[in-house]
């Protein structure tokens, strides 16, 4: 076993601090990578206050790693010491299932293993997530990073960018489709920039007028304000897919009216119950409502690839871990544009 520093949340609502992590010796399909950057998730906020009533304590949150491999066991044949990886929102699942045999792992009938906050499917231990200097990951879900992929802005792409990526790809967004995003966090900056690069005509759909600035510039057409009744009128059957990034329970049924014929409104945010779904919307133009969770392995190395290509990066404010837990409060208020990344040098000061 190797041990390595940390930072866990020792109790719910408790502020992250050091801890001394053991981590699994090497098997022999395992990869041991050296962690440079992880990105904060806003559900390792949820995960550390228990919103979900599932935590376990202590907890080390991270599932958006970037780092470098340190070593390799004897039956590893994908990567070598040096190579540049990355680790996402899981770590194993049965590989047996139809979904795991599609490269749908996130769909695995008994349940992917998630990176923290989850349990090793060989020996029962608890997994530990990237705000640490090291893991340790069966070689199947370590993901290859492209050299032209910046390193330091990468992490949120593993999940935030593909739970937007997912949907893009089932959905066949290309050029010509008309596409709005509801909301413009993590999750929705990343929606914009991945389906302008796609060739979508995109709108961001928002609240806040303070907001449309920044959506035109991280690429958007169009800014809807969903305040302003006459707009929402104006935009009626406009849209063939709405993705909906908000993460509380809210109100679909104005979004659903802005779906044209046979258009798709795409959960990919709230992971709570909505507000009633009015059914004439639904019927009327043949619309639907769907959900989307993460995204295989297979979907999340193409996603590397293409943002590596055409430049696809999420904006990121790097931090050190030192400053994680100013990260979360400000997470909280929704004072960050739009991804924070911690830079892993910062542990060793």
């Amino acid at each position: 076993m190797t041990e390595c520093l940390a930072y866990a949340v020792p109790e719910a609502h408790a502020p992250l601090a050091p801890m001394r992590l053991q981590r699994r010796a090497l098997r022999a399909d395992d990869v041991q990578i050296a962690i440079a950057y992880c990105g904060v998730c806003h559900s390792d906020l949820h995960y550390a206050h228990n919103d979900w009533k599932s935590s376990a304590f202590p907890l080390v949150p991270g599932h958006e790693i970037i780092g470098h491999v340190t070593a390799v066991g004897s039956a590893v044949s994908r990567y070598k010491v040096g190579d540049a990886v990355a680790v996402g929102c899981m770590v194993d699942s049965c590989q047996h299932c139809k979904p795991c045999a599609e490269g749908q792992e996130q769909l695995c009938v008994t349940l992917p293993t998630p990176t923290y906050n989850g349990k090793d499917r060989v020996d029962g231990e608890r997994t530990f997530g990237g705000y640490a200097e090291s893991i340790v990951v069966r070689e199947k879900f370590v993901l290859r990073v492209p050299p032209k992929l910046d390193l330091k802005h990468a992490a949120p792409l593993l999940c935030a960018g593909i739970t937007v990526w997912q949907p893009l790809r089932k959905y066949a967004v290309k050029q010509g489709t008309r596409l709005a995003v509801v909301g413009l966090g993590g999750l929705g900056h990343m929606a914009v920039k991945l389906a302008r690069a796609l060739g979508a005509e995109v709108t961001v759909i928002t609240t806040s007028p303070n907001k449309a600035d920044d959506a035109r510039a991280l690429g958007a057409h169009h800014v809807l304000l969903s305040k302003e009744p006459v707009a929402m009128q104006a935009a009626a059957s406009s849209f063939d897919i709405i993705l909906d990034t908000v993460p509380t329970r809210h109100d679909v049924n104005p979004y659903l009216m802005l779906l044209a014929r046979g258009g798709t409104l795409v959960l990919i945010g709230a992971l709570e119950p909505l507000e009633p779904i009015h059914g004439a919307l639904l019927m009327i133009n043949d619309r639907s409502i769907a959900g989307s969770l993460m995204g295989g392995l297979p979907a999340t190395q193409e996603l590397l690839e293409f943002c590596a290509e055409h430049q696809v990066l999420p904006e990121c404010e790097m931090i050190a871990m030192q400053d994680i837990n100013g990260a979360f409060e400000r997470m909280q208020k929704n004072d960050v544009k739009y991804r924070f990344v911690i830079d892993m040098a910062s542990l060793a000061l």
